[in-house]
């Protein structure tokens, strides 16, 4: 079924991002809406990760307009954007790998929390974090590893705890980069039902270079090549797309 308006829960209008001369993401345009995946694949330089940063706030635009949850959060701060709503995971896993599954998780979840840094409070006094912080493990996936020091586990489940600790943030959204890359085939198989299993409660945007995971997740497929969208929209045609399997795909997909 096709989403409402009301669905949108970000919407970006003609970005464009240059470097000097060079534009890394030119006159790019994307919807993300509610219980829906949209991936975003291309080449390597193809201004996919450049397009997440200007979503999350990491890059300013040079021009066009970010809205999250229909306020314009164009050019803000990341941290301000993600308080209003947006979480992400980075190429790079991104995780205090001293600490337990359970204290990243946690410190995650009292980012969000009035007056959260209030050190003479015992931070296991947060009832409410602490809650937020066990769902998150368990919807993770990660629940027999609450305990587990993160600098111990495997990648897969690094790549988890991340996503935890973004789900503890209380995102609407959700901008994952690349959260299979590194993965064996059993760990991107956990990832891929992680995934949908939170789908319904999120918008989320897909930069990803594994195509059964992405032809398996995606409901809406965006191609980059240089910078520039050569094909947007149901999977199954972005697949059939000539210019894609040129560009990108290959004729034996």
């Amino acid at each position: 079924m096709m989403a409402t308006t009301g669905d949108i829960l970000l919407s970006a209008q003609q970005l464009t991002k240059r470097f000097g001369g060079l534009a890394a993401v030119n006159d790019v345009s994307v919807d993300l809406w509610r219980d829906r995946i949209h991936a975003v694949i291309g080449p390597n330089g193809a201004g996919k990760s450049t397009l997440t940063n200007l979503l999350s706030g990491d890059l300013p635009p040079t021009s066009g307009r970010v809205t999250l949850g229909g306020a314009n959060v164009t050019g803000h701060k990341p941290h301000r954007i993600s308080r209003q709503g947006l979480g992400r995971s980075y190429q790079k896993t991104n995780i205090f790998l001293p600490f337990t599954v359970w204290d990243n998780v946690r410190l995650a979840a009292q980012s969000r929390a009035p007056n959260a840094w209030r050190w003479l409070r015992n931070a296991t006094s947060f009832v409410a974090i602490n809650d937020r912080a066990e769902r998150a493990i368990e919807l993770s996936g990660l629940k027999d590893r609450r305990n587990a020091v993160a600098g111990t586990i495997s990648h897969g489940e690094q790549r988890q705890l991340e996503i935890a600790m973004t789900l503890a943030t209380g995102p609407q959204v959700l901008l994952l980069d690349e959260p299979l890359a590194g993965m064996g085939v059993a760990e991107a198989e956990r990832m891929v039902s992680l995934l949908l299993a939170i789908k319904p409660d999120h918008a989320m945007l897909l930069v990803e270079h594994d195509m059964d995971a992405v032809f398996t997740l995606a409901d809406h497929l965006t191609v980059m090549v240089n910078g520039q969208v050569i094909a947007s929209g149901a999977p199954a045609d972005v697949r059939a797309d000539a210019s894609v399997q040129a560009a990108y795909l290959g004729e034996e997909h």
